[in-house]
């Protein structure tokens, strides 16, 4: 075998790395490896931990054994050169200390770069911050949802945030504009939800009955603002009643607002996976060009000091504006 041909290597996780997900530890590791491959090779089962197949979420722990497969990446670039195809990006600021970066993520910007998506907020991050020795997510936001994102700026402060998350003692709650009248006596959705691929491997999650096994329960917790009456110049169907909602969710499934809502019979406005297109169309014809999911407010405790953070994304200008939204937030 050639000096330079692709092996299989063993890497054991550290303390450092433990409770880091698998796709950002390989992501860390794999320089240069795009965000597509990462996630093929782990669907694959390619990627192995402990010598099991693992998902793209599995939370690795100190002394687990993780198998990468052979891989020919392009060269790094030269130093001093590294990303020049991402565009740096200063995002709106929050909060921030020593341990965390809390932005407020514009819709229509995804995270992380991955599926199609040559880079999101993280890359644009470092790209901005080249002087920061670590910049991490702490948790994700769809791509077409604004609010509060966190970053953490120390492993320990992202291994403290993130187990805050996994053990369900955050609150996090987003302002959602939904189709019809929520009926105010409505408070809980405990619905469990199921992922699934679509053919073309777009990620899709749906309802399942409270006995399926491959179901995971999801919790959201619903309080009514109001009803919002659309702009004068909507004509039906976007004159339909819509009602702003608060959601706090209890547990942290993907799209689980979104699917939670659109199965009530009350699906978000704007939302392009699980809502009613129609509407969507007459909705983006009366200027609300983008989906109606705001995380709104997130409350944590610090990592390294005795107190609790609570943090606000104030709703965009583009949602606010919208009818009389603006009226229920007084």
């Amino acid at each position: 075998m050639s000096a330079d041909q692709p092996t299989v290597r063993h890497l054991t996780v550290d303390a450092e790395t433990a409770g880091q997900r698998l796709d950002n530890f390989l992501v860390r590791v794999l320089k240069g490896a795009p965000k597509s491959l990462i996630y093929r090779i782990i669907r694959s089962g390619e990627v192995r931990v402990n010598k099991a197949r693992a998902r793209a979420e599995t939370r690795l722990a100190a002394g687990d054994v993780v198998r990468v497969p052979p891989l020919r990446l392009a060269p790094a670039p030269a130093a001093g050169q590294a990303a020049v195809h991402v565009p740096a990006r200063a995002f709106e600021v929050l909060y921030e200390d020593d341990w965390l970066l809390a932005l407020d993520k514009p819709a229509g910007v995804a995270v992380h770069g991955g599926s199609g998506v040559a880079h999101g907020v993280i890359e644009q991050l470092r790209r901005a911050r080249p002087q920061a020795p670590l910049l991490e997510l702490v948790h994700r936001l769809d791509r077409e949802t604004s609010g509060v994102l966190l970053v953490a700026k120390k492993r320990s402060a992202l291994k403290a945030l993130q187990d805050q998350f996994r053990q369900r003692s955050t609150g996090k709650t987003y302002l959602a504009l939904v189709r019809g009248a929520w009926p105010a006596r409505r408070k809980v959705i405990d619905v469990p939800l199921q992922r699934y691929l679509l053919p073309d491997g777009e990620r899709r999650v749906r309802v399942v009955a409270p006995d399926d096994p491959q179901g995971q329960r999801a919790l959201s917790l619903v309080r009514l603002r109001g009803t919002v009456a659309p702009p004068p110049a909507c004509a039906a169907p976007a004159d339909a009643v819509a009602s702003l909602l608060e959601v706090t969710i209890k547990t942290g499934r993907t799209h689980q607002i979104r699917v939670h809502l659109a199965h009530a019979g009350h699906p978000i406005a704007g939302d392009d996976k699980y809502g009613d297109f129609a509407w969507n169309r007459a909705l983006a014809r009366c200027g609300l060009g983008r989906m109606f999911l705001h995380a709104w407010r997130l409350t944590i405790r610090h990592p390294a000091e005795d107190r609790t953070l609570a943090l606000e994304a104030p709703l965009p200008a583009e949602l606010r504006n919208w009818g009389d939204v603006a009226r229920l937030l007084e």
